[in-house]
């Protein structure tokens, strides 16, 4: 007997067929001799509807009002999955996050979770229950009611197996696996039967949807197995992320994957001094207003200047060039520009570690296509380049059949 924790996306609940197949591949889990806590999403399309409502009524929304309004859509969710799970005769029983209880800080729509208490969950399996829990929320040390921000119920499932030490946490969601790419864009692009805890950790922070980036690092902190699933189709094993020394389960490829981000926009500030805390001040002004910087580079130009250049999420675009509209005026920069049509590719893989010129191929088989590279970005497992977002999906299908991940591992050249 193993203990399993499921999770189904807002997709997989959409609609009261869908919950009803999801109770079906509940029951089936629980007949195979498994016990089984299921973490549910708000059904597809509700959060937004919640969040129009209240912006309907205020502009700038209370946080702690926001995170009650939010927290009724799983609400909702628990309950029916309870209700069809009991019209096929399983005993199920569901729960909030603040009656289990998730304990999280209290920072309001954006919450993190600090410990769980499994006591009633364990209560209820050691009874034969199913246990179903609302994902994407919690409770702070006021007794508020918080919430854990767009994707979180992913984040609440990953904890609650760490906390029950669960056999696996399956993520089931609207696609069968993690794929080499986008099939929307690549049609080859393969599914990968396994995926170390790093190369999916680095995907989801560079545009893969797969995965929320919260619950992954999450996992991979406390070893928690996942496994991605479709919860619409019955597709097999899907996709197991795992750790690096399982060494006989991982793919050992220099390139796993390739990611894509178009929420990406360039900044640039030209002539600055070149001084020491420039960049501190730059950077500092951006980091003060909560917007997230990623890829950075900085220039030594002449007569004693320098050029600065970075990324941040186009929705942060403007907000940003005013920032640094008025830093300009402090540090005496010549000009702030920048282009908010621009893109991240990313290409991801374990085996860049012993494998030598994996950048080298990429930057070449860019310029074949006439791709200009602006801005690059590397770590040890994977090289980042921002290029013209007109060239998104042809520097995608290029990078993926160049590094043939069509193929399996031992099958490429």
């Amino acid at each position: 007997m193993a203990l399993i924790v499921q999770k189904y996306g807002g997709t997989s609940v959409g609609s009261v067929e869908r919950i009803k197949n999801v109770a079906r591949r509940v029951a089936q889990a629980k007949a195979n001799g498994d016990d089984v806590v299921v973490v549910v999403s708000a059904m597809s399309g509700e959060t937004n509807r919640l969040v129009a409502l209240a912006h309907e009524i205020q502009e700038k929304p209370n946080p702690r009002e926001m995170d009650v309004v939010l927290s009724t859509g799983e609400q909702v969710t628990i309950g029916l999955l309870a209700m069809a799970l009991h019209s096929i005769g399983v005993d199920a029983k569901s729960y909030t996050g603040w009656q289990v209880a998730v304990k999280t800080d209290c920072a309001h729509t954006k919450a993190r979770i600090d410990a769980i208490d499994e006591i009633r969950i364990r209560s209820d399996l050691n009874a034969g229950k199913v246990v179903i829990i609302a994902g994407f929320q919690g409770v702070n040390a006021n007794n508020d009611i918080t919430t854990l921000g767009r994707g979180g119920s992913d984040t609440s499932a990953v904890a609650l197996a760490a906390a029950l030490k669960a056999d696996e946490c399956q993520i089931y969601t609207d696609v069968d696996g993690v794929y080499t790419t986008d099939p929307r864009v690549v049609p080859e692009a393969r599914r990968l039967e396994t995926i170390s805890f790093e190369e999916m950790l680095e995907l989801a922070s560079l545009g893969s949807k797969v995965l929320q980036i919260r619950s992954v690092e999450f996992a991979g902190k406390y070893k928690v197995r996942l496994r991605v699933l479709s919860s619409l189709e019955n597709s097999g094993k899907g996709t197991l992320i795992t750790f690096e020394e399982d060494q006989d389960m991982m793919e050992h490829a220099a390139v796993s994957g390739i990611a894509f981000d178009k929420n990406q926009a360039r900044i640039n500030v030209r002539g600055v001094p070149d001084t020491p805390g420039m960049a501190s001040q730059i950077l500092g002004a951006v980091a003060d207003a909560n917007i997230e910087v990623d890829m950075i580079i900085q220039n030594v130009g002449s007569a004693g200047t320098t050029d600065f250049s970075f990324t941040v999420p186009r929705s942060d675009y403007q907000n940003t060039l005013d920032i640094l509209h008025e830093v300009q005026k402090t540090i005496g920069a010549r000009e702030v520009c920048g282009d908010d049509t621009v893109c991240k590719v990313s290409i991801v893989g374990m085996g860049m570690r012993s494998h030598v010129g994996i950048a080298s191929t990429m930057f070449r088989t860019l310029a074949k296509e006439n791709i200009n590279i602006q801005m690059i970005s590397t770590s040890e497992i994977k090289v980042s380049v921002l290029i013209d977002e007109k060239y998104l999906e042809l520097a995608t299908r290029v990078l993926h059949q160049v590094f043939e991940l069509d193929k399996e591992p031992s099958q490429r050249s």
